[in-house]
């Protein structure tokens, strides 16, 4: 997903109810759990870059990858002061290419819903797998179909600040436990009036049971699941859920 300058952004500002420090927290002690404390690190779908300070704080070596551009962009200028302690690449994570294995992947904040087909899926799992080296983790959370069906759904959300506002549609096809999200955003222009964009992002909820398969396919094993930010088997109300997958 390509994200347009404008939703860029605006990104931060609206995600600041994300408990970053806690999501990077939670898969530190997973990487810790999986004897991976250094090293280099992929930080998959990083968006604005802020998972991947986080990373490189505690010293990993981090390659920050996403197929937007512009969040892109956001991340380079963010994380500036990090020098070459990250690496930015723009790429799609279906035909991920790096220049050797790396210790362990992360894709935080349902990157991998925004993969449409099981094909898609175990497309970047494979890519994810053959850069991984042996005794490597892959850790990914993704939206859940509970999500989709009863959070998300087909209801609309208004978020504003000082600078900007954002109104957020959903509609969602239930066969698939697809979500097409219509984003219209409004920011204040210096003559007071405001200027409208549209972005259109789609993300589609999978059962735990097909990422279970898709990764084992794609060459992972040991896969668990955990509920959000917690080290317990999710509950069926579960939003969001976390994996980890290590390559034998």
């Amino acid at each position: 997903m390509a994200y347009l300058e404008t939703f860029a952004g605006i990104y931060d500002a609206f995600t600041d109810n994300v408990s970053y420090a806690d999501r990077a927290a939670f898969v530190l002690e997973l990487l810790r759990d999986a004897g991976i404390s250094d090293g280099i690190l992929t930080d998959l779908a990083c968006g604005t870059g802020t998972m991947s300070a986080y990373f490189a704080d505690v010293g990993f070596d981090v390659i920050a990858i996403d197929a937007s551009p512009d969040m892109l962009m956001r991340a380079r200028e963010k994380l500036a002061a990090y020098g070459e302690k990250v690496l930015f690449l723009c790429q799609d994570m279906r035909s991920l290419d790096l220049y050797g294995t790396v210790r362990a992947t992360v894709c935080s904040l349902d990157g991998i819903n925004h993969l449409l087909t099981p094909e898609d899926v175990l497309a970047a799992f494979r890519r994810v797998a053959l850069f991984t080296e042996p005794g490597g983790v892959f850790i990914f959370d993704v939206n859940t179909p509970y999500k989709h069906r009863q959070v998300l759904e087909n209801r609309s959300f208004v978020y504003e600040n000082d600078d900007c506002f954002l109104v957020w549609q959903n509609e969602l096809d239930a066969k698939t436990d697809t979500v097409d999200m219509l984003l219209d955003i409004f920011t204040l222009q210096p003559d007071g009036g405001y200027l409208r964009d549209c972005d259109e992002i789609t993300e589609r909820a999978y059962e735990t049971e097909t990422l279970c398969d898709l990764l084992k396919q794609a060459g992972f094993s040991r896969v668990t699941v955990y509920a959000d930010l917690q080290k317990k088997a999710p509950a069926p109300e579960e939003e969001r859920i976390y994996f980890t997958a290590i390559k034998e």
